[in-house]
């Protein structure tokens, strides 16, 4: 004899965001340590250095492939990471750098995240006028740009929207507050009537 099975009705399945990966994080630190900018851009060839246009040299880093500007005080801000573990990977080798000209750098940097971008899509086509009338805090001139930008208070975080359900997410400071803001900006445009 067959046992039935019981068959359990579905929850509702509200579109998850799909895709959606960090593409930046940017970040900064203090080495603690005055850095000598002109002997740094000298010695080292993925170097610029401009002091009359910018008082900070751009350091790149092919891997991970990551750029900072570091300044003469040790402020450094580091750009192009995809995960925190890349952050730490670039500081590092911007110490290693640092250690080619002879500044030992003896603390460990505290890192800072200033902002993480991240994009995806929402699985949910936009009408881009209807959200632009309805929803606040919203700019969308789509002579000059097709996407609309959406600034969601409650998250800190600011979107760029697409009509095919593509976004960009920035403002956010951890992947758990992108995925917060994700889930709210979902909710919030389930809700446009």
């Amino acid at each position: 004899m067959e046992k039935s099975k019981s068959v359990q009705p579905k929850p509702k399945s509200v579109p998850q965001p799909k895709n959606i990966q960090v593409v930046n994080i940017v970040v900064s630190t203090s080495l603690e340590h005055d850095i000598p900018l002109e002997k740094m851009a000298a010695v080292l060839s993925n170097t610029e250095y401009n002091p009359e246009q910018f008082p900070g040299l751009v350091i790149r880093i092919k891997e991970p492939k990551t750029s900072a500007l570091i300044f003469s005080s040790g402020k450094v801000v580091c750009t192009g990471a995809r995960s925190m573990k890349k952050v730490e990977e670039s500081i590092q080798k911007i110490i290693e750098s640092l250690e080619k000209i002879n500044i030992k750098i003896k603390i460990k940097p505290v890192i800072n995240v200033q902002n993480i971008v991240a994009s995806g899509s929402i699985g949910m086509d936009l009408n881009l006028n209807v959200l632009a009338m309805k929803l606040d805090n919203t700019e969308y001139e789509p002579e000059q740009f097709p996407g609309l930008v959406f600034k969601l208070m409650e998250a800190k975080a600011t979107f760029l929207l697409f009509s095919n359900g593509k976004v960009v997410c920035t403002g956010t400071k951890s992947e758990k507050e992108v995925h917060i803001a994700l889930d709210k900006l979902i909710e919030t445009l389930k809700n446009v009537k």
